[in-house]
């Protein structure tokens, strides 16, 4: 007995039709139906047959690796698999340099910024310190010495005055400084990204927790091959769904505010066909399963 017809056995002797296979694995019917004729050739690349297969089984209570063991002979090898990932991990490190490209050109124009203003508040104070000096200056010196004295009291008030205002604009320019730059300082800070809990299985579940996003944060989804089709559910707060459908080609990319959101749940079926990225910053699978379930915790 092949492979596909094992599976088929499997099928029908727990009374499973071929659209309740399709809903639990999401793999089309077509290429179900195609792993039970024995039409490899009909899947999308041999990498997907193995990965398709190995889903088909667990569904229907087969072990999938004593399956891919005693059917090794008629299954296909799997080169496709690093030519796959290699693809999409190397878009990943192109985006990744258009941003540290984008940082970079920014670091120029805030030096130039800082030092515009450094020379102002010296001017500033340097002319504020000639005012005060020229006004100190005694009028005649053939003066009383109770002009004298008076006039030592008056140069001590002006003084006093200049030097509390001079203080006030440094005090004003330091903290006009000090929120430029704490401003600047968080446009800068990038998203954080961490695995706080791995999925197993062949259908994981993996929570993540995402940190340091803007108030308007987007979660993006992108198609990374135009031959395949994926199918998305993204669920936010109070179990409202923001997206939930076939997801291809023409629907990429998908921009969902989540903003205000405490948590964003996201159903991937051919999850190596799709990438992600919150504010920009790409979202790393846990696994390499092709179904998953991932969390994502929003903190700001």
């Amino acid at each position: 007995m092949d492979v596909g017809e094992k599976l088929k056995e499997a099928r029908l002797a727990k009374d499973i039709s071929l659209d309740s296979l399709q809903e639990k694995t999401k793999i089309q019917k077509r290429y179900l139906v195609a792993i039970e004729e024995g039409n490899f050739n009909i899947l999308p690349g041999k990498f997907y047959t193995r990965a398709f297969i190995k889903e088909y089984a667990s569904a229907v209570g087969i072990n999938p690796d004593e399956l891919m063991t005693d059917h090794k002979e008629e299954l296909p090898p799997t080169e496709e698999e690093n030519v796959q990932y290699s693809r999409i991990q190397r878009t990943r490190k192109e985006s990744k340099s258009d941003k540290e490209s984008r940082s970079s050109s920014i670091i120029p124009t805030v030096t130039v910024i800082l030092l515009i203003i450094a020379i102002i508040a010296v001017a500033i104070f340097f002319l504020r310190q000639s005012s005060s000096s020229n006004e100190g200056d005694p009028v005649d010196d053939n003066n009383t010495e109770s002009s004298t004295i008076i006039t030592d009291s008056d140069e001590n008030g002006n003084n006093n005055g200049n030097d509390a205002a001079a203080d006030d604009s440094e005090d004003n320019n330091n903290d006009e400084g000090t929120e430029d730059e704490e401003q600047e300082a968080e446009e800068n800070e990038e998203v954080s990204v961490e695995v706080v809990e791995e999925g197993t299985g062949s259908s994981p579940t993996s929570v993540l927790e995402i940190s340091n996003v803007s108030d308007e944060a987007v979660l993006t989804l992108e198609s990374s091959d135009p031959e395949l089709n994926s199918w998305l559910d993204v669920t936010g707060g109070d179990d409202e769904s923001l997206f939930s459908g076939n997801f291809d080609e023409e629907a990429s990319p998908l921009e969902i505010d989540i903003s205000g959101e405490a948590s964003v749940l996201l159903n991937i079926g051919n999850s190596s066909a799709v990438t992600i990225s919150v504010d920009g910053t790409d979202i790393e699978y846990p696994t390499s399963a092709i179904h998953q379930r991932l969390e994502l915790q929003i903190g700001n």
